[in-house]
């Protein structure tokens, strides 16, 4: 399915969403008046996704860096390819006259021609035969010199770009794989800490992240920055009771999730079927639900804004791998949900 912008090459594209809606109502929250203990390791979860894509932006550059000296290599390698069929000229050419001269005797006849010369005409034009078989031996060795010269530093040159070209890649590939694994790490910790709170139906507290500093024109925008569409609005499912209720973003464990517009947080939750959940009630009377998520970053009753991070993605709950399940409803409960994809398009926000 299209989505309106691609995900970041780091981030594994994550599972469609699993939601099946039991008669059972998610547990209400408690302690939400109590710091987190999740929160330093959400805002690791953060720092690291903002290193990843800085390593994926060098890793890019680097990679197009790469292309452009393998491109580089390439014709220089193709000189050199030119520069030896040069030198084997050469040394035909210098074959060539080292026979014709062992053939005539060198310079011998043009020295007897001079010697036994009738005029002083007769006499220069012996003198110039001999300068000008000088000068084409002397010309042929040293185009050769020059051209076996450049050509040992040409393929020098030549090794050089391939080794850097393999140093920097290397060095890139390290990069990656090194926070890679540090988020991997990260994201299973705070995943498993979200697990524990949903399954014992109690919310942690909020997590208090540092909040990006944009200020958004518009007064709606996505759920999520980057994503890739999954499972949409009334499509079927074997663990849907009967259609799907919402609209799913397939992104990473950990992603900022965000209030698509301004409003009040009416619910958080963390059991039942959506595992942990955050629901904000905007000014037009609807009602627009984020869950499975990893973390809670607002407290009921707290004021969002356009952009405002009310949690991170996870897939807590009744899924079968990250992603966000994103709802738009006329009441604050299940089951009153309209179209979220039409919903944001009808104000001006194309996924």
């Amino acid at each position: 399915m299209r989505s309106r912008r691609r995900r970041r090459p780091l981030l594994v594209t994550a599972l469609s969403c699993a939601l099946a809606v039991l008669a059972a109502g998610p547990t209400a929250a408690t302690g939400t008046g109590d710091a987190d203990r999740s929160g330093g390791l959400g805002a690791e979860v953060v720092r690291l996704y903002e290193e990843a894509s800085l390593a994926t932006q060098r890793y890019e550059a680097g990679r197009r860096e790469a292309e452009e000296q393998r491109g580089r290599a390439q014709r220089l390698e193709r000189l050199l390819d030119r520069e030896r069929r040069d030198i084997a000229v050469l040394r035909g050419d210098l074959g060539r006259i080292a026979r014709a001269q062992y053939r005539s005797g060198g310079g011998l006849p043009h020295t007897a021609q001079m010697l036994l010369a009738d005029s002083p005409e007769e006499l220069m034009r012996g003198q110039r035969a001999l300068w000008r078989a000088d000068l084409t031996v002397d010309n042929a060795v040293t185009r050769n010199r020059r051209a076996e010269s450049r050509l040992a530093a040409d393929e020098s040159k030549a090794e050089a770009a391939w080794q850097a070209l393999e140093r920097r890649n290397d060095e890139l590939a390290g990069i990656k794989r090194g926070i890679e694994r540090k988020l991997e790490e990260a994201q299973g910790t705070l995943q498993g800490q979200a697990d524990a709170s949903a399954a014992a139906g109690a919310c942690r507290g909020p997590v208090r992240l540092d909040q990006p500093e944009t200020t958004f024109t518009q007064p709606w925008i996505p759920p999520v920055e980057t994503y890739g569409l999954s499972a949409g609005f009334g499509s079927g499912g074997e663990r849907w009771a009967n259609r799907h209720t919402g609209q799913d973003f397939a992104v990473d464990i950990g992603t900022p999730v965000r209030a698509v517009g301004r409003g009040r947080v009416v619910k958080v939750s963390c059991g039942g079927p959506y595992g942990i959940e955050v629901v904000v009630r905007h000014a037009s009377g609807y009602y627009t639900q984020y869950a499975h998520l990893a973390a809670v970053t607002v407290e009921q009753g707290e004021r969002v804004s356009t952009g405002q991070w009310v949690g991170q993605s996870g897939t807590t709950g009744n899924s079968t791998g990250p992603h966000l399940h994103f709802e738009v409803r006329l009441t604050p409960q299940a089951g009153s949900g309209v179209d979220p994809r039409e919903w944001l398009a009808e104000r001006g926000v194309e996924l």
